[in-house]
């Protein structure tokens, strides 16, 4: 017996018989680096042009979540000195200190030494200096009242009490090897630092997911801080406790000290970041595009 079927009533299959095979890309892998240099930029135009209330907003949390980990980090290495190999407690407080900047990519917020990064989309001619050096002084203002309040809350709830007034005496100390580096040292170590916190930035750029971000930071903020290298936004933290701490004593924490300590690692800071990071990474991923729209 023939088939009697109405072939109107038999679905046309040729469309999926000619479709292409489906192509199933890898949701879990990282970008590669001529991707990371492309979203750079782009980030880096986005926040040259957001508005000034949100940047400052947004800089202000990311001060206080710096402070927040130097915090943790005084107190994690307090009471180690003598106690453990130098290099162990050095590892475990770069380690504490990582939670800033976990907070500041995950949590989302406006770092100075981060936005360093944006010299990359002004290299590409995508912003101009004037828009560079906007999110800068926002940024660079909004981190200095984050970590201030962050400090003065520190100082209200009394933490420089904790261990019998031990992680008071860490605090300072941390704050006079600031302010007694040399100004080339100074500069040098925030030149290294902010090294190290742009490729962790930009390590979180090829990031797909949070594990991945926070992974990403880890090794380079540890690094740096192991190190003793130098990251101006931390030391609006770790300078004004110390000077409020010794307040009154024979051996008091200028305000000068402090200030030209925060100059010349801010200088290293920016050099840093934006010449051996950001400018290194234009030349070798996205100069071209320049040269192609001069051409």
């Amino acid at each position: 017996m023939g088939n009697t079927q109405d072939s109107s009533s038999v679905p046309d299959l040729s469309p999926l018989a000619s479709s292409p095979e489906p192509v199933f890309v890898p949701m879990f892998d990282a970008y590669a680096p001529p991707q990371i240099a492309v979203r750079v930029r782009e980030v880096g135009v986005a926040k040259a042009t957001a508005p000034v209330a949100t940047t400052l907003g947004l800089a202000v949390l990311a001060g206080a979540f710096i402070a927040l980990g130097a915090l943790f980090y005084t107190v994690t290495i307090t009471g180690g000195t003598g106690q453990a190999p130098f290099g162990l407690v050095r590892l475990v407080g770069g380690i504490a200190f990582s939670l800033g900047l976990v907070l500041v990519v995950v949590g989302g917020a406006e770092l100075f030494t981060g936005n360093n990064l944006i010299a990359m989309a002004w290299a590409a001619g995508r912003i101009t200096t004037r828009q560079v050096l906007r999110n800068w002084f926002w940024v660079y203002l909004g981190n200095l009242l984050g970590a201030l309040g962050t400090a003065a809350l520190a100082l209200l709830a009394g933490v420089h009490w904790l261990g019998d007034g031990t992680v008071g005496e860490t605090a300072v100390g941390i704050a006079r090897a600031k302010v007694s580096l040399d100004p080339m040292a100074a500069v040098a170590r925030g030149v290294l630092c902010n090294v190290l916190v742009c490729l962790a930035v930009w390590l979180c750029m090829a990031a797909r997911g949070v594990a991945d971000k926070i992974l990403a930071i880890l090794f380079p903020i540890t690094a740096f801080v192991a190190c003793g290298f130098e990251h101006s936004i931390a030391n609006m933290y770790f300078l004004p406790i110390g000077i409020a701490l010794t307040a009154g004593t024979a051996a008091p924490i200028s305000l000068a000290g402090a200030l030209g300590n925060l100059a010349f690692v801010t200088a290293g800071n920016i050099l840093g970041g934006t010449v051996l990071v950001a400018l290194v990474y234009w030349f070798i991923y996205l100069r071209g595009e320049r040269q192609a729209a001069s051409g």
